[in-house]
């Protein structure tokens, strides 16, 4: 496969992968959707999950979290969101109705900003969906942005209806519409434009009204030039990482794939895209093979030319963005689970802390004669369980005050200046052992997850009977794939803004 047809192989399987997110997909269906040759699935599905793009289960195939790194890279390099997301959920708030933004893309127009108001009816677009822009708000003001505003009284479903009105650049060109959502539980459209668009023209003019360097970059080539921001890719030249991984894997590692992705990350790592010169200095690429990935990105509709510099255009978002967009917390951590449970052999168990206790939002139990039986939504006191003594070591020393320690089995610590303690060394130690605190017989370990400000959000454990395993056991035994699956977590919640819910 020469270089170039092959980023367009990979791509084409990545749009089959992600394009029903309704039922497994197997390496026979991708076959059958893309055209290609087994033998070339599955190549690509190699490379792939070498990447961290895609995760096998059994014969089963999915996209993993990484994936979203891809989409990441166009709504980054775009600014849109980053500059517009902000004053679209003040809207949000002063209206009480779901608000979107959306930018042309084709015959279409596609979700890069989602604020959805939770209601029994509510909306279930996610970022990366695509709509036809004839009919939805969104792309009828885009469509005929001179008309001032657009309205979709339930044109792309019943019961769904929108108002929206055009952003525009300094040049008075649309670059994107910001939509008001509602239902007709709620609202006639003549009542939802009567409620929303004082608010709308408003919010609509602070958005025109960002400084240039926060603008949006083109949505389509040609329709707007991008902002000219100078890359930053440092004064050494990246390392090529697909160069060892083709030593290691040989034939079934599809470098030009790895590289042609690598460049489409790149091309969002500065505002306005990058030249190839400055693309081939951040991928640690030859100029020649960045050139090629670029040209056909381009031919591909995934990005455009603006003179020297390539950016990233919407369509990188058809690439599994809406899909993984829309994974729960516990979605995004179930997988690994499954890993460390297969792994060790015993329960393991994802907690957040809601109140003085923890709340179970992922679980895999292990089947044996004697198991703990626990289901996702089960609560427990945080300061007896070692999960919750995980999240408990970070919090300040007042909110700690509050809590009062009681007897659930003839081991828990019931003293607060001993539970103060036990928290100051889980803090040191980085996991937490609890032995027989909550339940007699019930031993576990547990290791903080972190977001990507370092901040703790949940925890993860493994319980066991006492009977099974020694406390010895737990930390030489069980401890080191804790952290590794805690690490994995931490990996794809980079990628994914899942909500943690406690």
């Amino acid at each position: 496969m020469e270089a170039a047809g092959t980023l367009e192989r990979g791509l084409a399987v990545l749009r089959a992968l992600a394009a029903d997110p309704r039922r497994p997909v197997r390496a026979t269906d991708l076959v059958r959707a893309t055209g290609l040759a087994r033998s070339t699935v599955d190549r690509v599905l190699g490379t792939l999950a070498h990447l961290g793009y895609v995760r096998a289960e059994g014969r089963d195939v999915s996209p993993a979290p990484r994936l979203m790194e891809l989409g990441e890279a166009y709504l980054a390099g775009a600014g849109l969101r980053d500059a517009l997301a902000p004053l679209a959920g003040r809207l949000a708030d002063e209206l009480d109705e779901s608000v979107s933004l959306a930018v042309r893309d084709g015959d279409g127009v596609r979700f890069i900003v989602q604020c959805t108001r939770r209601r029994t009816m509510s909306v279930t677009f996610r970022v990366g969906d695509l709509l036809p822009a004839d009919r939805c708000a969104a792309g009828l003001a885009l469509l005929e942005p001179e008309a001032g505003w657009a309205e979709d009284d339930q044109l792309i479903e019943p019961g769904l209806i929108a108002v929206a009105m055009p952003v525009r650049d300094d040049q008075g060109r649309a670059v994107c519409a910001v939509s008001v959502v509602s239902h007709t539980s709620r609202h006639t459209v003549a009542e939802l434009r009567d409620h929303c668009l004082v608010a709308l023209r408003k919010t609509v003019a602070e958005m025109e009204a960002t400084p240039a360097g926060a603008r949006p970059v083109a949505a389509e080539p040609g329709a707007a030039r991008p902002v000219p921001v100078a890359a930053e890719p440092g004064a050494a030249r990246a390392v090529d990482h697909s160069r060892s991984a083709k030593q290691e894997l040989g034939m079934g590692f599809l470098q030009s794939l790895a590289r042609g992705l690598a460049v489409m990350v790149a091309l969002g790592t500065a505002r306005g895209g990058l030249t190839l010169a400055d693309c081939a200095k951040v991928t640690g690429l030859p100029r020649a093979t960045v050139r090629r990935a670029a040209q056909t990105l381009e031919r591909l509709g995934y990005a455009g030319a603006d003179g020297p510099r390539f950016v990233l255009l919407p369509r990188v978002l058809e690439l599994g963005h809406a899909r993984l967009s829309g994974l729960t917390f516990g979605e995004v951590v179930q997988p690994h689970l499954a890993d460390l449970v297969a792994r060790v052999r015993e329960s393991a168990s994802v907690a957040v802390l809601s109140g003085d206790d923890v709340v179970y939002v992922a679980r895999v139990q292990t089947v044996s004669l004697m198991s703990i039986n626990i289901t996702v939504g089960t609560r427990f006191p945080a300061y007896a369980t070692s999960m919750g003594r995980v999240l408990l070591a970070e919090l300040p020393e007042e909110r700690l005050a509050t809590i009062v320690p009681r007897r659930l089995s003839s081991r828990t610590v019931t003293s607060a200046a001993e539970l103060r303690a036990a928290l100051r060394q889980a803090a040191t130690d980085g996991y937490a052992l609890v032995d027989q605190e909550l339940e007699e017989g019930v031993r576990s370990i547990a290791v903080p997850v972190r977001d990507r400000s370092g901040r703790t959000v949940a925890a993860v454990n493994v319980a066991t009977h006492a009977g099974r395993a020694s406390n010895a056991a737990l930390l030489n035994d069980v401890l080191p794939a804790l952290r590794e699956t805690a690490a994995r977590m931490e990996a794809d919640l980079v990628h994914v803004h899942a909500a943690v819910d406690g």
